[in-house]
């Protein structure tokens, strides 16, 4: 899966007082919207083929079973009726993505940024998707400006995955030994743990199968977290270099650094996103900008940081017995 994200283009104009983003006026390249449309139809029903196969699995009482989900793209044709149970994932996670993503674009778009709609990604993986992503097309001249849009998309995405997860664990129920019997264990982030703590007093995790929406708002903290890593072209990279400039360029390879053990220790996808993000994640763009974030956006940054706190777990997908 790759991470929600958006790039950032090289400074195209000098700098003003620092305080907002000004763009050299050119002429703005069409909204391809055919484009966005299509890619968004192909995800929801991707999605939507995965979702099926989820509620199935979850009616049964039995664990996750990607080879249900596979069987689910020649199934639909011959019962496009079975794709009805898989709306409430795809509903759930699409929703959560695309506030992510349009926190990103209304706040750029506020800034006077030139970024361009979400492009959704399908893909038959275990999700449906490879995430989505927006476009920044001109320079951004403001850590406050930076730091804004980064910032944004996290949060928004966060808040709304809130509830869906609370209803997803009131709809979830405890099967003993169901994580045991899969051939995947999904890891649990800390406040998943917390909501079933109060929803499954003293049941262990690893008896609690969750519901297709509860599973959607797992999706939305995965996304969260991986995207809130403090390293390069991600959230988290643009959000920490708002904070400390140049300095969080050999901070975000020490971030990468830290990624190889847990991809030796807990879970093996670890190592694949440390290489990914070096080859392709590192660059950042400089800004010129002596002015401060200010109380507001620290505060800001700190939320972030407890957000990411939350979403994250040492191994999100690994496979029995590993």
């Amino acid at each position: 899966m790759s991470t929600n994200g958006y790039s950032l283009t090289p400074p195209i104009v000098p700098p003003g007082d620092g305080l907002s983003m000004f763009a050299l006026e050119r002429v703005r390249p069409r909204q391809r919207y055919w484009l966005h449309a299509i890619l968004f139809a192909a995800t929801f029903l991707s999605t939507t083929v995965v979702g099926a196969g989820l509620a199935r699995t979850f009616a049964s009482g039995i664990p996750f079973d990607f080879e249900v989900n596979l069987l689910g793209y020649s199934k639909m044709w011959h019962d496009p009726g079975y794709l009805l149970a898989g709306l409430p994932f795809s509903v759930t996670l699409l929703s959560i993505l695309l506030a992510h993503e349009l926190g990103h674009y209304i706040v750029a778009r506020r800034h006077g940024v030139d970024v361009t709609l979400p492009f959704f990604l399908p893909a038959p993986t275990l999700i449906g998707t490879l995430g989505a992503f927006i476009r920044i097309r001109s320079a951004i001249l403001s850590k406050r400006v930076l730091f804004d849009i980064g910032v944004a998309g996290p949060l928004a995405g966060f808040a709304l995955l809130l509830a869906p997860l609370a209803v997803g664990l009131g709809l979830s129920k405890a099967v003993p030994g169901v994580a045991a019997h899969g051939d995947l264990i999904f890891g649990t982030p800390l406040i998943l743990r917390l909501v079933e703590w109060l929803r499954f007093p003293g049941v262990p995790a690893a008896d609690i199968e969750l519901h297709p929406i509860a599973r959607a708002a797992w999706v939305g903290l995965l996304a969260t977290a991986l995207n809130l890593l403090p390293i390069g072209q991600l959230d988290g990279g643009h959000i920490l270099y708002a904070f400390l400039g140049e300095r969080s360029k050999w901070l975000s390879r020490v971030f990468i650094a830290v990624l190889i053990p847990l991809g030796i220790f807990f879970a093996y996808s670890w190592l694949v996103w440390a290489a990914l993000l070096f080859i392709f994640g590192m660059r950042h763009p400089s800004i010129v900008d002596p002015y401060p974030l200010g109380r507001t956006r620290s505060w800001l940054g700190f939320a972030a940081l407890v957000v990411f706190v939350l979403s994250f777990t040492v191994a999100p997908i690994r496979t029995n017995g590993l």
